[in-house]
């Protein structure tokens, strides 16, 4: 009988069910569910379908139990900074707002009269993004204080998925820090930021670390899939995850590069750096699974891409919560759809992929135009063909007229961007680095892989695809005794996983 392991990975355009368990000592994975992760418009803010994640995730588990492959442990992890608030019958205070949402765009300054960037920089170590929980929280009191007032818990995405498995809930250290309120040093909740803030204390409790055990699924729930199963906590924020699992040498001479919707680019330190020159350089801080700083940039990454395959393709990445159906573009514009711009060789498809898209790129590679990958414009664009068109013709470049030279210029743009990052990483820790791992589904674009050994005079390794969901189950398997340290399942990693070099 195998022993499977089951990491649920939820990103921002997806999730999956990713079942895990070992043949002749190496890792074997598959996946048992695919489910999509959407948006809604609602009261005027962008929301996550939490409903709709719940029923992926109870879907996933059937699925295993259909299949014969029953996990002695369960691990989610989502993307970081979104949280639910609970009320006193633990009913949801609030909708869960996205970090895409705009109501943050104006509070920054709210809260930096109450505690300074450099101060808020100083305890925490997070840079400074204006989508962060604790600018959330400040909005939120603007808004709507009563809901605060309401509520007898703050659980992060993660950490409510948890709570509606078991019944129980634990607030995990790493997702936490990426709110902006857990201070570097003590690795604990800054009661000086959240008092500053002027919030409900009783909503930040004691931080779980990864490997801890949330509990077993509650009756109903292994009722409706067939079985119990122990929940375990990884490394609740993905990008944590994700850097477990790069197969990194010892010599700490790797840049990681975690490449999905965003794009995260750094390194693994035992210390933070809290220094002036690093808040400049808008470097963070994230609390990683046995107390590893994750100092890495965030890069806006593959949403451009994703974002230009939807236009391309008619269909909106906001749903209407009515129908609660993606429509094809033009239709309900009065709802923010997305309207697809002309653009020469547009209608060559009827479906573009993204390797379509990574080969009109290649056909237009002498196309000179870049962007600012980290230009908040970018972050939630009515249109992002668009919006990339604007900011080219704002800065007196050529603007991209076909497919090929849209997508020419966000590859130049994000290798350029990664380029930049690394030169700024080695100034700041002082240190040389000799070659890029890049992981997670991003990693598959070898244009992209080959445009960063480029850009940046490194080799590239690539893999493994999967980074984040290995990494959510090498923790679990070392919560279980599979592996006996992070050390011993990174070599289980390279032994288990196919890796592409790629020269400069």
């Amino acid at each position: 009988m195998n022993t499977y392991y089951l990491a649920i990975d939820i990103g921002a355009s997806s999730g999956r069910h990713i079942l895990a368990h070992f043949e002749d000592g190496v890792i074997v994975l598959e996946e048992m569910h695919r489910f999509e992760n959407r948006l809604l418009e609602h009261d005027g803010h962008l929301t996550w379908d939490i409903d709709h994640l719940w029923s992926g995730i109870v879907e996933g588990l059937k699925r295993c139990k259909e299949a014969g492959k029953i996990p002695v442990s369960i691990g989610i992890d989502t993307w970081a900074v979104d949280y639910v608030l609970l009320d006193a019958a633990d009913n949801p205070a609030g909708d869960a707002v996205s970090y895409r949402d705009a109501r943050t765009e104006q509070i920054g300054p709210k809260v930096w009269n109450r505690i300074s960037e450099e101060e808020l920089y100083r305890r925490t170590g997070i840079q400074k993004q204006l989508f962060n929980t604790i600018y959330q929280l400040a909005a939120l009191q603007e808004e709507h204080p009563e809901q605060l007032e309401e509520a007898e818990a703050l659980l992060m995405i993660p950490d409510y998925l948890n709570f509606m498995l078991t019944g129980v809930k634990k607030q995990e250290y790493t997702n936490a820090t990426s709110t902006n309120m857990v201070n570097a040093q003590t690795k604990t909740w800054d009661p000086e930021i959240i008092k500053a803030l002027g919030l409900p204390e009783k909503l930040f409790g004691e931080l779980s670390m990864p490997g801890a055990e949330v509990g077993h699924l509650l009756p109903g729930i292994q009722k409706q899939v067939g079985f119990d199963a122990k929940v375990i906590l990884p490394a609740t924020h993905d990008t944590g995850s994700a850097f477990l699992a790069v197969p990194a040498e010892a010599d700490g001479k790797s840049v990681y590069l975690s490449s999905g919707t965003w794009s995260l680019l750094g390194v693994e330190n035992e210390e933070a750096i809290t220094t002036e020159p690093s808040r400049q350089a808008n470097f963070t801080n994230e609390g990683g699974a046995w107390y590893r700083y994750r100092y890495l940039k965030n890069i806006m990454g593959l949403w451009m891409i994703q974002s230009v395959r939807r236009e391309l393709n008619g269909v909106s990445y906001v749903v209407n919560q009515e129908s609660s159906t993606e429509q094809p573009a033009g239709q309900g514009a009065e709802e923010g759809k997305s309207r697809t711009p002309v653009l020469e060789g547009s209608e060559s498809r009827q479906e573009w992929g993204f390797g379509d898209l990574a080969v009109e790129a290649r056909l237009a590679d002498a196309f000179p135009a870049q962007v600012d990958v980290n230009d908040n414009r970018f972050l939630a664009p009515e249109s992002m063909i668009a919006e990339i068109k604007k900011a080219c013709a704002d800065t007196g470049q050529p603007v991209p007229e076909t497919v090929g030279e849209l997508m020419q210029c966000i590859y130049t743009s994000l290798a350029t961007g990664y380029r930049e990052a690394i030169r700024e990483l080695q100034e700041l820790t002082g240190k040389t680095y000799e070659r890029i791992r890049i992981i997670g589904g991003g990693c598959q674009d070898s244009y992209l892989d080959e445009m960063t050994a480029k850009a940046t005079g490194l080799p590239v390794y690539a893999g493994p695809i999967e980074g984040t969901a290995i990494g959510n189950l090498v923790v679990q398997m070392i919560a279980d005794g599979a592996y006996a340290t992070l050390e011993e399942a990174r070599e289980g990693i390279r032994k288990s996983f196919d890796i592409r070099k790629f020269d400069i």
